[in-house]
C-alpha cells in the first residue's frame, strides 16, 4: 500500500488533486480513530482530522519519499490533537447530558454492536471506565499509549510520530501504563 500512495503523492506534487482524494480514502479512518481517541469527541477527531489532510496536502512538498507517509500523517494528527488539548480546557463531559435529549449522554452515541443486552451494557462499561482512564492521564503518556495500544504502531513509529528519543517513548509508555494499572486496579 505504501508504494501506492507514494506514487499518488508524485501525482499530487504534478498537480493532480484527485490523487490525493485517494489517499485520503486510505487513511481517513486511521486518522479519525487517533483524533478520537486523543480527544474523547468525535466532532473534534472529525475537525481534527480535516485539518490534518489539510495540511498534509498544503506541505506534501516537504515530505520526504523515504519515509512512511502514514508516520507523517499520523504525526501531523497527533499533533494537532495535542495542540487542541493544550489550548481548550475540558468544556464538556463525555457523561454529561446531551442538550435537547432525556437523559442521554455522549457515550449514547456509540454504535451497538449487536451482542446481547447485559453483555453490552457490560462492555460498554468497561469501555468507558478505559476511556476514562485515558482520558484522565497526562497528556505526554496519553498519546504514547494511545498511539501504542489503541493504534497499534510501533515504537520506532511513535518515537517518529512524536518525534521523541526511544527511550522516551518507552519510559512514558510503561509509566503510563503503571498510572492507568492504579486507575484500574479495581476491576
Amino acid at each position: 500500500m505504501e508504494l501506492l500512495v507514494k506514487k499518488r503523492i508524485k501525482q499530487v506534487l504534478k498537480g493532480d488533486q484527485n490523487a490525493y482524494g485517494e489517499i485520503v480514502e486510505i487513511y481517513k479512518d486511521k486518522v479519525l480513530q487517533i483524533g478520537y481517541r486523543m480527544l474523547g469527541n468525535l466532532h473534534e477527531a472529525e475537525d481534527i482530522a480535516q485539518e490534518a489532510f489539510i495540511r498534509a496536502f498544503i506541505n506534501i512538498h516537504s515530505f520526504k519519499q523515504e519515509r512512511k507517509f502514514s508516520t507523517w500523517l499520523y504525526r501531523i494528527a497527533t499533533n494537532l490533537c495535542i495542540d487542541r488539548l493544550r489550548k481548550k480546557k475540558p468544556d464538556f463531559y463525555l457523561d454529561a447530558e446531551v442538550a435537547g435529549t432525556d437523559g442521554l449522554t455522549m457515550y449514547s452515541q456509540i454504535a451497538a454492536t449487536g451482542k446481547a443486552p447485559d453483555v453490552e451494557v457490560m462492555d460498554y462499561e468497561l469501555q468507558e471506565t478505559i476511556q476514562f482512564a485515558i482520558q484522565s492521564l497526562p497528556e505526554k503518556y496519553r498519546s504514547v499509549i494511545v498511539l501504542k495500544y489503541l493504534e497499534d504502531l510501533s515504537l520506532n513509529e511513535i518515537s517518529q510520530i512524536l518525534e521523541l528519543p526511544l527511550g522516551t517513548v518507552k519510559t512514558r509508555i510503561h509509566r503510563g501504563r503503571e498510572a492507568l494499572r492504579k486507575q484500574l486496579r479495581n476491576l
